[in-house]
């Protein structure tokens, strides 16, 4: 069920790739609030709907912002919302015929990487191997930035600089489908962290467009020539409070994949030293149900052994440590075939972590409010990193 709303445009804000802020005035107020002219934030995808400009009135879906969802809080525009609008040109004939967010009103149709009229068909048509590509897995869109930041923050400690490391990010559809919605991915992408984007499943927008998990991956190595690849759903994980209604289940899909495919999976914790759900807290429930009941093949499991100093930051402390070593530990007695990785984390890898372009924020909590939860994914990027030797680029 939708709640639909007409909107006019007061004026725009903030744009990153592909996506528009706008200001806009609603016709009637959200349910349960009180009466009179309500004003919010919407977001249009520029690629969809175009580019409103003030004055322009426009179709809204509020049904997210109606439930005071937290990632979802946008009006989100559909289209012009009466005859006459203006409305965005017509595509460039060309090729492509993936459709995503198929059979929905905003079902967007692009050029798959793997599809015949593809240039990169015949490379992928029968790639069948990663050559040993390092692919870190995460639960949380969140968990991106901060692996990124460790990758580089050992690639600067082993080559003096990180600027020739190149990493792919592949999103899958777990949370937002379109890429534009994540202004972790374009400001990593702007600052140069980033080499590529790219969006597999129903999830669309992304720098090259796959049909799976596994050809995603494939073109990160064998089309963008990345090093490495990070794994993990867009913005908006779901979550139900029950041990497999989540959506970062995918999390142990993503571990086959790259496994299947000759790949080094690695899989990031989901750790937290400060949420008040005890399922959380530590080491994520996620984590242990996706890595020991989901993911059947072999992943390195980096756990994080922090120095004195770190462990000292806010909602950090020695009992937390203990408790991350502890579950560790009970995952790989459940499932055997993972290996438990201790990688040290000292305030250098916290300094690099500051240092990111995107900001580090999950669950509503910054850098300072939750470290254990931003050094636990950056482990996994070191620890990537260290794979990386020998493992040459097929582009």
């Amino acid at each position: 069920m939708m709640t639909w709303r007409i909107g006019t445009v007061i004026s725009t804000g903030k744009s990153w790739r592909g996506a528009l802020e706008l200001e806009v005035t609603l016709d009637r107020p959200l349910p349960g609030r009180a009466a009179g002219p309500v004003t919010v934030r919407a977001l249009a995808y520029t690629d969809l709907v175009g580019e409103p400009v003030p004055g322009d009135a426009l179709l809204l879906n509020v049904s997210a912002l109606a439930r005071g969802l937290g990632t979802g809080g946008y009006a989100l525009v559909v289209g012009p919302a009466s005859p006459g609008t203006r409305l965005p040109p017509d595509p460039a004939a060309g090729p492509g015929h993936l459709v995503k967010a198929r059979y929905t009103p905003l079902q967007t149709m692009v050029l798959g990487v793997d599809e015949q009229e593809s240039p990169h068909h015949t490379t992928l048509a029968d790639a069948d191997s990663l050559d040993g590509m390092p692919v870190v897995v995460a639960d949380l869109h969140s968990a991106l930035p901060a692996v990124v930041a460790g990758l580089r923050h050992a690639a600067a400690a082993r080559a003096g600089t990180p600027d020739a490391l190149k990493v792919a990010y592949v999103m899958t559809d777990g949370g937002a489908l379109p890429a534009a919605f994540s202004r972790t991915v374009a400001a990593l992408r702007d600052a140069g962290w980033l080499a590529t984007c790219i969006t597999v499943g129903q999830a669309f927008g992304g720098d090259l467009e796959a049909v799976t998990v596994h050809t995603g991956l494939l073109a990160a190595r064998h089309v963008a020539g990345c090093d490495v690849a990070v794994v993990a759903q867009g913005p908006g994980n779901l979550g139900t409070g029950t041990r497999w209604g989540y959506s970062g289940v995918a999390a142990g899909e993503a571990v086959n994949a790259a496994a299947t495919l000759h790949g080094r999976p690695v899989a990031s914790l989901r750790v937290s030293g400060a949420d008040p759900r005890d399922r959380h807290l530590g080491v994520s429930h996620h984590s242990l149900t996706a890595y020991t009941r989901v993911a059947l093949a072999p992943a390195d499991v980096p756990v994080p052994v922090p120095t004195t100093d770190v462990e000292h930051l806010p909602a950090w402390g020695a009992p937390l440590t203990g408790r991350i070593r502890e579950q560790a530990l009970t995952l790989t007695a459940d499932a055997p075939r993972h290996t438990l990785v201790d990688v040290p984390a000292d305030t250098t890898l916290v300094d690099t972590l500051r240092t990111s372009p995107a900001g580090l924020r999950t669950m509503g909590r910054n850098l300072d409010a939750d470290p254990a939860s931003f050094v636990a994914a950056a482990v996994a990027g070191v620890h990537a990193h260290h794979l990386t030797a020998g493992s040459e680029p097929s582009a």
